[in-house]
């Protein structure tokens, strides 16, 4: 790889090892073939052989995706060798937002069940469920109503988390899981519009209560100058 499209000593990097995302890692040193980075090692499981994933801004175009080995773990740093050349994510791709809407998992030979949905992109969804006994791995079709639209797809779970609630007394079983999916162009749009109207609505919010601070400061101490 060309050592000069990686982020120089000192910047940051998002590193994924396949089960955890570390969105603020640090360079150490990047050399033609090798990157140091220095992180807690309690955060993630990493050990020599271990194939993990840094990206970085690549500008408007969205950002870089650079998969590579860890050649060596030395306390709370790591070594890696580059795999290949980085490659271009879409920012369309990545980009992630909602939270709160109803989802509806279908299996074959199960129930129907409804969760609730904790963020979604055109590619993948975070989802909980409860008393859903769910595998890495296992096939579903998921329903989602967005706004005034619904879009419907096959997926596969890619991460399950779960736990049984135990206070104040023992309860159902609750599960988190990321799901991946390819998605058609039509309801990849119908996702992007959905979610960028919601980031779009949250900053005019922000603005909003941004001004009523604003005033009210304003008006403190035009009171306490009277």
């Amino acid at each position: 790889m060309t050592s000069s499209l990686f982020p120089a000593d000192g910047s940051r990097v998002e590193l994924d090892n396949g089960g955890r995302e570390l969105p603020d890692v640090r360079v150490v040193r990047v050399t033609e073939t090798t990157v140091t980075l220095s992180l807690a090692l309690s955060d993630v499981a990493l050990t020599a052989g271990s194939v993990v994933t840094l990206r970085w801004p690549a500008g408007p175009r969205g950002r870089y995706s650079q998969t590579g080995t860890v050649l060596k773990v030395d306390e709370n740093r790591i070594e890696i060798t580059f795999l290949g050349e980085p490659e271009i994510e879409q920012l369309r791709n990545y980009v992630r937002g909602g939270g709160g809407e109803s989802i509806l998992l279908v299996r074959a030979g199960e129930p129907q069940r409804i969760g609730q949905v904790h963020d979604l992109s055109e590619r993948s969804v975070r989802a909980h469920f409860s008393d859903v006994d769910l595998r890495p791995g296992e096939e579903m079709l998921l329903r989602l109503q967005l706004g005034d639209e619904v879009v419907e797809f096959p997926a596969i779970a890619y991460r399950v988390a779960q736990i049984r609630q135990q206070v104040p007394v023992r309860g159902p079983l609750v599960t988190e899981m990321v799901a991946i999916f390819e998605q058609d162009e039509r309801q990849a749009k119908v996702i992007r519009r959905y979610v960028l109207r919601l980031q779009s609505q949250a900053r005019r919010e922000a603005v909003a209560a941004d001004a009523l601070a604003e005033e009210a400061l304003a008006e403190a101490a035009a009171s306490a100058a009277r």
